[in-house]
């Protein structure tokens, strides 16, 4: 199986901090497979860290109010470019984040509180076919 995981949760430090998401639960259930690792905010041009950034009204917008949306856009397109042949079978995707966030995303307030859905590279990946799992899902 070929599996496509967000880069912070095998403990890449790609979060929008410098840490990041590392899940002992998904390299549990991702041994003996084929594994991808990436981050689209990081493939954004963005770098790390970086400040934060939630949806609002459908723009990517930074803490300070700078729209970043095409650089997001840029960074799942260069995801989807990266993994195009590699056969995706699943995709296990960081919570939350502008970019990943399977079923909730951050609001757009900046005060912490969640909304239901998908970060842009989570619906991207779900509109090419490719199944998509949220990490607080994965059990080991």
């Amino acid at each position: 199986m070929n599996i496509l995981v967000s880069a912070c949760l095998l403990g890449k430090n790609c979060k929008y901090n410098g840490g990041n998401n590392f899940n002992q639960a998904v390299v549990d259930f991702i041994q003996g497979h084929n594994c991808i690792s990436i981050c689209p905010e990081m493939l954004s041009g963005l770098g790390c860290p970086r400040e934060c950034v939630e949806i609002v009204d459908g723009a990517f917008m930074t803490k300070s109010g700078k729209n970043v949306t095409a650089e997001f856009q840029r960074g799942v397109t260069l995801a989807m470019d990266k993994i195009h042949s590699k056969g995706i079978d699943l995709a296990i995707l960081q919570s939350r984040s502008p970019t990943c966030g399977v079923n909730q995303i951050y609001d757009g307030t900046f005060e912490g509180s969640l909304t239901k859905g998908q970060g842009l590279f989570a619906k991207t990946l779900k509109e090419a076919g490719i199944t998509v799992t949220d990490c607080e899902d994965i059990q080991a």
